[in-house]
């Protein structure tokens, strides 16, 4: 990977990754109590990796998108607010992107609750 520029593709973690943690949790019970549980423990165990993982800034890879670092409004959602996670899923890359969903995506038809936004007219 080191091989190939940062700016050259979105992807910008390239050196100094040693290892991606892909963390899941999957359960069968219904019901908000079963849910809680689930998510307290996936989020007990974010916690207990803390100190093994990337920090300042703590980096996140976009298709195992982590919605407890922020999610998009229902309806626009600023550049800086949209920020939040996508320098960490993209690096100095996420402006360029942005603008390329702009140009490509202009009324940000093609979102997801962590989608790159479009850039405000203002």
């Amino acid at each position: 990977m080191d091989n190939i520029s940062e700016s050259e593709i979105p992807f910008a973690h390239r050196s100094g990754y040693i290892f991606h943690i892909h963390y899941v949790v999957v359960w069968q019970e219904e019901g908000e109590e079963a849910t809680q549980r689930h998510v307290n423990w996936i989020r007990r165990l974010y916690k207990y990796m803390e100190p093994y993982v990337s920090n300042s800034p703590r980096a996140a890879y976009v298709n195992y998108r982590d919605l407890d670092i922020g999610v998009n409004n229902n309806g626009y959602t600023s550049y800086d607010q949209a920020s939040i996670w996508g320098l960490k899923y993209f690096s100095n890359n996420f402006k360029r992107l942005a603008t390329v969903k702009t140009k490509v995506d202009p009324h940000n038809f093609f979102r997801n609750e962590q989608s790159i936004p479009t850039l405000s007219k203002e």
